[in-house]
């Protein structure tokens, strides 16, 4: 008897609206069970709900005018949504959705960019950073699969990055930033990708300008963190490059992770 899978896929999308027709195209094709989608740009009236409910998905969303925005698309019915990262009830940034989807909590994370790092932005990032940790630690002693993924904004390693010196002074990339991504690994969380690819220069993002995506020069800033009990699941996590090379495409590409069901 074959195990049963399940296929989790994390996406900053860069604006649904812009980019709904590469989101769907892809959706048919990569046909993941479960989507966290990130920088959806829009209200949660303005979700183009109908149509992504049409390629069988149940839809949860946190949207803001403009900015941000968080999504759990999944085949299975969505239960238990929690809306906003906890510890600062004043953040009306729209960065984080979590859920229950068939035994799995997932969450969908869109991180603080952080730069300019001289300006409030980047104290910002650190203690959202900050809360993370405290809620992560806090999911991890219900012992549950759980799954956090999305846009972290952290290069973890000058691997990750095509040229380290070109980002010494960007946020993504501060001591600061990847001693908190490291604190979270550090409570039991796994890196999905770098647990099952020890390879360099594997990217997520590539900046539209200067040749970013013909030249390969990315960055890989899009992360599963895995709880034990989901990392004792993995069996498949990669890097699908074909989206950001089709026309209008997002500056991100997908990240596909693939667990065994539980018994």
């Amino acid at each position: 008897m074959t195990a049963t899978t399940t296929t989790i896929a994390t996406w900053n999308v860069n604006s649904i609206k812009a980019r709904l027709p590469n989101v769907l195209a892809w959706l048919k094709s990569a046909a993941p069970d479960i989507a966290l989608l990130q920088e959806l740009k829009c209200i949660d009236d303005n979700f183009p709900r109908l149509e992504i409910e049409d390629l069988g998905y149940n839809v949860v969303t946190h949207g803001q005018k403009t900015y941000n925005g968080v999504a759990i698309l999944a085949k299975s019915p969505i239960e238990d949504v929690m809306t906003g990262l906890p510890g600062n009830d004043g953040d009306d940034h729209a960065r984080y959705l979590e859920a229950t989807i068939g035994g799995l909590r997932v969450a969908s994370i869109y991180l603080p960019n952080g730069n300019p790092i001289k300006t409030e932005k980047f104290p910002y990032k650190l203690a959202w950073m900050d809360r993370l940790i405290a809620h992560a630690q806090e999911l991890l002693a219900s012992e549950e699969p759980v799954v956090l993924g999305g846009d972290y904004n952290v290069i973890p390693q000058d691997e990750d990055v095509y040229d380290p010196r070109a980002f010494a002074g960007d946020a993504l990339a501060q001591p600061e930033s990847r001693q908190r991504f490291r604190t979270l690994l550090n409570l039991g969380y796994t890196d999905a990708l770098r647990a099952l690819h020890a390879e360099p220069h594997l990217y997520t993002f590539w900046d539209y300008q200067g040749g970013g995506w013909q030249n390969d020069h990315g960055l890989r800033i899009d992360h599963f963190l895995l709880s034990p009990q989901a990392a004792d699941r993995l069996e498949a996590c990669d890097v699908d490059r074909g989206p950001r090379g089709e026309p209008k495409a997002s500056d991100h590409t997908p990240v596909v992770c693939r667990l065994r069901d539980g018994a």
